[in-house]
C-alpha cells in the first residue's frame, strides 16, 4: 500500500564532495552525514563524523558505551531538536537534501526516517491495531480500508502478522517482549519511511526473540536503508553490510563489515573487535 504526504520545500546541499570510503565504487547512497559535530552546551558528544550510508543496506555502529553511537543516531532523525542544550553542526542529507536546512520541517523529516528504540515502547493503552495506525491517524488518515491494508502490510514486513492476525484488538502490552519490539518496527514502517534507525533493538530480548529481530532486519534491507546501533559484535557481523567503529566521540574506522572485522586498518579497531577492551 503506497501513501503520499504533502511535499515539503527542500534545499539541495551545495557541497556534496565529501571524503570517500573504500566501498564507494558503484554505490548509491541514501543518506550522508558530513562533518557532523554534536554539542551539549560545552560538552562535545561526537565530533567531525562523515559517513555515507548505501541504499538498501544495513550499517552497524559499534563501540564501547558512551562513545557517541546513540547520540549520532539520534541526530539522523533530528531528535536532538527536542534537547535545548544540543546543537548539531555539519550536514545530514537524504537524497542530497540537507535535513538541517532551516526550510525543513523536522516532523516531516521524521516521517522519512523512522526510529526503533532499545526498549520496546508500544502504547500501553492501545491495541495492536491502534499501535500500528497511530502515526497514520496523526497525519489525518481515516479511511478504514487503507488503514486495514497498511496494518497487514506493516505487520507482515515485521514478521508478526501470522502471530497476531486473529487478535488485532488485543492490548499491545500482552505481547511478549520480542513481539512488542516487532510491533514497534511495524509501527515505524506504517508511515512508510525511507530510512530506518534502530538503537540496540534486541539488547533486552532473549536469544530466540533476538534471532527473529535479526531475520526481520535482513528482510527489511531489501526495501529500506537501515542503520543500527549494537553492542553485540556478533550481531553486527550477522546482520550488517557495513560497520562504523566509534570511540570517545570519534569515528575511528568505517568499512565493509567483513573487512572491518577481519582486516581492520586501525590498531584501536583491531583491539576492540578482538575484545581487548569495551
Amino acid at each position: 500500500m503506497t501513501m503520499t504526504f504533502s511535499p515539503q520545500k527542500t534545499t539541495v546541499s551545495d557541497n556534496y564532495d565529501i571524503p570517500s570510503h573504500s566501498f564507494d565504487a558503484g554505490k548509491k547512497f541514501k543518506m550522508v552525514a558530513e562533518n557532523v559535530t554534536i554539542r551539549y552546551g560545552d560538552v562535545i558528544g561526537v565530533q567531525n563524523i562523515t559517513m555515507k550510508f548505501p541504499e538498501k543496506s544495513v550499517t552497524a555502529l559499534i563501540g564501547p558505551s558512551g562513545c557517541g553511537k546513540t547520540t549520532f543516531l539520534r541526530c539522523l532523525n533530528r531528535m536532538h531538536d527536542m534537547t535545548k542544550s544540543a546543537k548539531v553542526e555539519g550536514k545530514v542529507m537524504i537524497d542530497g537534501i540537507d535535513l538541517y536546512d532551516k526550510s525543513i520541517d523536522p516532523i516531516y523529516h521524521r516521517r522519512k526516517v523512522g526510529m526503533v528504540f532499545q526498549k520496546p515502547n508500544p502504547f500501553p493503552t492501545m491495541s495492536i491495531y491502534d499501535n500500528v495506525v497511530s502515526g497514520l491517524k496523526l497525519n489525518g488518515v481515516r479511511d478504514k480500508k487503507i488503514l486495514d491494508e497498511i496494518v497487514e502490510d506493516s505487520l507482515k514486513m515485521a514478521y508478526l502478522w501470522d502471530e497476531v492476525k486473529n487478535n488485532l484488538k488485543k492490548s499491545a502490552i500482552e505481547l511478549s517482549g520480542g513481539q512488542q519490539q516487532r510491533l514497534c518496527i511495524a509501527r515505524a514502517l506504517a508511515i512508510q519511511p525511507e530510512v530506518l534507525l534502530m538503537d540496540e533493538p534486541a539488547s533486552a530480548l532473549d536469544p530466540i526473540a533476538t534471532q527473529k529481530i535479526e531475520e526481520t532486519i535482513t528482510e527489511l534491507k531489501k526495501e529500506y536503508t537501515i542503520i543500527i546501533v549494537t553492542h553485540n559484535m556478533q550481531q553486527a557481523v550477522r546482520v550488517s553490510d557495513y560497520t562504523g567503529f566509534m570511540y570517545l566521540g570519534d569515528l575511528i574506522e568505517f568499512s565493509e563489515t567483513r573487512k572491518l572485522f577481519t582486516d581492520p586498518k586501525n590498531e584501536l579497531t583491531l583491539k576492540y573487535v578482538q575484545g581487548q577492551f569495551g
